[in-house]
């Protein structure tokens, strides 16, 4: 694929996927969808580390409001259904860990495309809305599923029914993401971490991704059973026998992701 509304970069194992439609605050289009989709999907398959971020001074805006066929009126459902669901299952379900760095405003589903992601490290200047009723809507983009599961109902609550702006001061505090970074210091970090990630074990990244993704939907022995599969698993990998090795020899371990 060809891509216009994204930027697409591969070095030391990871992908970095750049919204790149500032013109318009990195808002989604049908074209940006489908090449996230299909942007993501590439890079589980061959890098080690999946980031997403924005170029400009927002991460992503949401949906692009000025995205329809005239004279048609637009369907949400089926855009849902259709277009953003493909998308937000490539990144919960990719293989690698995916982190997004977000550079700036997150608003509507922008906002929960962000924390689709595993990891979620933010500049200080950033921010988080959930715009949604004040266009009279409810949060989607796996929003209603992803915020309680994260924040607590209480705070989720809030979040949808009023629409304030979280800073990403305050998202950390909450637990809504990972890190918040001076924005002088966020680049350099962001891109540390990942590269810390793509030099990781990348069996047993793959799996933490696995049974954390599979623990909402187990009770306590389906959880315990996913453990000590994916924990034999990963004993029977090289990584596992140099982690062992280099803890022994106290050195730096060198995983080969296999």
């Amino acid at each position: 694929m060809t891509y216009e509304t994204i930027r697409y970069a591969e070095e030391g194992g990871v992908a970095t996927l750049t919204l790149d439609r500032p013109e318009v605050m990195n808002a989604l289009n049908r074209r940006m969808r489908a090449e996230i989709t299909a942007a993501v999907t590439r890079a589980a398959a061959s890098q080690r580390v999946i980031v997403l971020t924005g170029v400009g001074r927002a991460f992503c805006s949401g949906q692009d409001l000025g995205d329809s066929t005239p004279g048609v009126e637009f369907d949400a459902a089926r855009v849902l259904a259709e277009e953003y669901e493909p998308m937000l299952r490539a990144i919960i379900g990719a293989r690698v860990p995916v982190i997004a760095a977000v550079n700036g405003a997150a608003a509507g589903a922008g906002a929960n495309l962000a924390l689709a992601a595993d990891v979620v490290i933010a500049a200080e200047s950033a921010s988080f809305i959930q715009a949604f009723t004040r266009i009279g809507l409810i949060p989607d983009a796996g929003g209603t599923w992803i915020l309680p599961r994260s924040i607590g109902l209480a705070r989720a609550m809030g979040a949808a029914l009023f629409a304030d702006r979280i800073t990403a001061r305050q998202a950390a505090d909450w637990g809504m993401i990972w890190e918040c970074l001076p924005d002088d210091a966020f680049a350099a970090h962001w891109q540390a971490r990942a590269a810390a990630l793509a030099a990781g074990p990348a069996q047993a990244l793959a799996r933490v991704k696995q049974a954390m993704r599979a623990s909402s939907g187990h009770g306590l022995d389906a959880q315990l059973a996913l453990e000590a599969q994916l924990q034999g698993e990963c004993g029977a990998s090289l990584d596992f026998r140099e982690g062992v090795a280099a803890f022994l020899e106290k050195r730096a371990p060198r995983f080969t992701g296999r």
